[in-house]
């Protein structure tokens, strides 16, 4: 890989890791400890393996919460 697409794939990187910690800000998540975090996400990625109606659920919640932008 070029040093320059290194240096755009960091970018990218990073711009994801700041706007998926929004959402635990938007969430009303920031004071929580991370590993209770982290425990809620795995427990959520397993669920959503298996029951398609509650990732609908979550997502409409979701789409929600960001009103028009969500979407």
């Amino acid at each position: 890989m070029k040093r320059g697409e290194t240096s755009e794939a960091r970018k990218k990187d990073t711009r994801d890791k700041i706007e998926l910690g929004g959402l635990i800000v938007k969430a009303g998540l920031r004071f929580e400890k991370r590993a209770l975090l982290l425990g809620a996400l795995i427990d959520l990625t397993e669920r959503l393996k298996s029951d398609e109606r509650e990732r609908a659920r979550l997502t409409a919640i979701g789409v929600k919460a960001f009103g028009h932008e969500g979407q």
